[in-house]
């Protein structure tokens, strides 16, 4: 795990308005292959800023005003995501890199079918597929995730929330990235659907062994699904260590401050007293 998939160094992001915002300053950080990065921090922190300028998926007033992002192939190739032009750009996303937004409803076309939805990213990316494989293969992703083949014909609003949110993994799976960011995937779901879900991505992970960025403002979620966890605040990483010290050692206020925002239903007032780790138990 110690093999580098993504290396981000000095990263800068800046909301060209008046005045300039600086959501992202002077970020660095290391991605393992095959590793969980949690990154957490309160709406506003620029968590998400960073996720989608990764991919080079901002859109004006934002600016990457300095630092790299830089993809380690598997083949032991790499790519300056910075430098890829539009054309490149475009293979390279879902590729060797692919995301699961937030608001599974709002990602899904309402008036397509999940199938044809799932089809249309092999005819995009593996023009070579027959029409038959690639229906053949959109169900397959369904049974994988837990959806079922037979819903392929179903429209989003005809799914609940977590089977949404499901066909969203299997559309970010469809062609075995090797990092798939993940920015907030159990908003708005309840607490079972949600457990459900980080349940499947652990299964997933270990089965085809991506890495994951995996972003909410929900820090206790993070010490159990986690290998490692970055707190950003105002921009910038205040603390970035492995989940377990996280828990055990937090160094930063702010950090501390986060976890004793989340108090335990039979514990003292003011501390975390969850699981550390619970969804890396087959590691």
């Amino acid at each position: 795990m110690d093999d580098p998939v993504l290396t981000v160094a000095g990263y800068s992001i800046v909301y060209d308005v008046e005045p300039p915002v600086e959501a992202v300053r002077d970020v660095s950080l290391t991605l393992r292959r095959g590793e969980i990065l949690g990154l957490a921090g309160e709406s506003g922190s620029g968590k998400t800023t960073l996720a989608y300028g990764i991919q080079r998926l901002l859109r004006p007033p934002a600016v990457i005003t300095a630092g790299s992002v830089t993809f380690h192939d598997a083949d032991g190739g790499s790519v300056d995501i910075n430098a890829l032009d539009a054309r490149a750009l475009q293979q390279f996303r879902w590729d060797k890199v692919s995301m699961v937004f937030q608001g599974a409803m709002n990602a899904l076309n309402p008036v397509a079918n999940i199938r044809s939805q799932l089809v249309d990213v092999f005819a995009v990316h593996r023009p070579g597929m027959s029409r038959r494989e690639r229906v053949a293969a959109a169900g397959e992703l369904l049974d994988l995730v837990g959806v079922g083949s037979q819903r392929a014909r179903s429209f989003a609003h005809e799914l609940s929330g977590g089977m949404r949110q499901r066909v969203m993994i299997a559309m970010a799976l469809a062609l075995r990235p090797q990092l798939m960011v993940m920015d907030e995937p159990t908003t708005a779901l309840d607490v079972l659907v949600q457990r459900e879900i980080l349940q499947k991505i652990s299964e997933l992970r270990h089965q085809f062994g991506f890495s994951v960025i995996f972003i909410t403002h929900d820090l206790p979620l993070l010490l159990e699904i986690s290998d490692r966890i970055a707190v950003m605040k105002d921009g910038a990483i205040v603390e970035l260590a492995a989940a377990e010290e996280m828990y055990r050692r937090p160094q930063h206020p702010y950090t501390q401050r986060l976890l004793s925002s989340f108090p335990s239903l039979t514990g003292a007032r003011g501390t975390y007293a969850g699981r550390v780790g619970a969804g890396t138990e087959t590691r």
